[in-house]
């Protein structure tokens, strides 16, 4: 039923998740941006107030005792700017690049390090009046502004919460010196600041994880989509099934043209089947000339029967000769021993000289 309707059913494979990725399709929010640099601010202003404070009464006294200079020279007054204003540049530096760096560790931690030059090139439909309107008005529109309204009026009353209580401090801010005044402003800053960026952090987790939940949907593959993958990934199904068939086929014309020749077939005994030859003439060491599992060891026992070729049950031999030795390779030296065995039981039982056993190497 979902392959007729086209129901997204499957979850996307590690190569539609790439894709997507590498086309900028990745769950990011950005109110989480927003609300680390919002903390990350007030932390920073709490840490570097006596700076600041410090910066802002000189600035503030300067600004009392050089009014007359300000205003009859045009150049002093410029000049008396520029240096105020260098010097509470100064003073924030250390502020604004520590949120620099927060900023740009948030993308990162978001979603990883990702370049993506497409999404640099100008898109004419994002400026298009048309296409503007019609995504103004559609429901995922509506759904942010109302999102968007939501997370003001909570952004509005975490500051409101925060400011209230030293609203009796704002108003006798008249009476307060310049260091009283300073600490006010910086305090009421930094509690702001605080309660904003607290109350969208919690929202902005919850756009997160939001977020994430609609680009696994969005990523999810119709039965459609995923066969469509895998035809391209793996080639056609068909194609694949007839070459592995061609495959066995071979395998199985190798069996029937090697087992009839071989001393010996060692088994596992049902699983694997290993066939042995040895020529001690034209031979330094037993050549194993098929093997298989399954039903090519079934193939092969079936061969060994029909021409009487000696079957021997070896689990541990059989099962090392299937995994380390291939098809037309001698068998490893450490191995001797026990074919040598094998070889002598089946000479033994046809009643003939067993031939010499393999040397290994010195």
């Amino acid at each position: 039923m979902s392959e007729q309707s086209g129901e997204k059913s499957f979850d996307a494979t590690p190569h539609r998740r790439q894709k997507a990725r590498e086309q900028g399709q990745v769950p990011y929010s950005q109110d989480l941006g927003s609300a680390i640099l919002l903390l990350a601010g007030a932390g920073l202003l709490y840490t570097f107030q006596e700076n600041i404070a410090e910066s802002m009464q000189r600035v503030t006294r300067r600004l009392l005792t050089e009014p007359l200079d300000m205003v009859a020279d045009a150049n002093n007054a410029s000049a008396t700017l520029l240096g105020l204003a260098s010097e509470m540049a100064i003073a924030l530096a250390p502020v604004i690049g520590l949120l620099l760096l927060a900023a740009v560790a948030t993308s990162i931690g978001q979603v990883g390090f990702l370049f993506v030059p497409d999404k640099l090139a100008p898109d004419i439909s994002r400026i298009s009046p048309l296409k503007g309107f019609g995504r103004l008005f559609s429901m995922q529109g509506v759904m942010k502004l109302g999102f968007g309204l939501f997370k003001v009026a909570v952004v509005a009353a975490a500051t409101i919460m925060a400011v209230t209580p030293r609203i009796s401090g704002v108003l006798e801010a008249a009476r307060l010196g310049s260091p009283q005044l300073i600490g006010l402003i910086v305090d009421t800053a930094f509690a702001t600041v605080f309660a904003a960026g607290l109350a969208l952090l919690i929202l902005a987790l919850a756009d997160l994880f939001f977020q994430r939940w609609k680009h696994e949907q969005d990523l999810k593959m119709t039965a459609q989509e995923m066969k469509e993958e895998m035809k391209n990934l793996q080639g056609d199904p068909e194609i694949a099934a007839r070459r592995r068939q061609v495959q066995r086929q071979m395998a199985q014309a190798r069996i029937s043209g090697a087992v009839p020749k071989a001393d010996v077939v060692v088994t596992n005994p049902t699983e694997l089947a290993v066939a042995l030859q040895y020529d001690p003439d034209t031979m330094a060491a037993p050549v194993v000339v098929a093997k298989g599992a399954g039903v090519l060891a079934q193939r092969i026992r079936r061969l060994a029967l029909e021409n009487n070729v000696p079957i021997v049950e070896r689990k541990p031999l059989a099962q090392l000769l299937y995994k380390e030795v291939d098809i037309g390779r001698a068998v490893p030296t450490d191995s001797y021993a026990a074919v040598a065995e094998v070889l002598a039981y089946v000479y033994q039982l046809k009643g003939k000289k067993p031939p010499k056993p393999p040397q290994a190497a010195a």
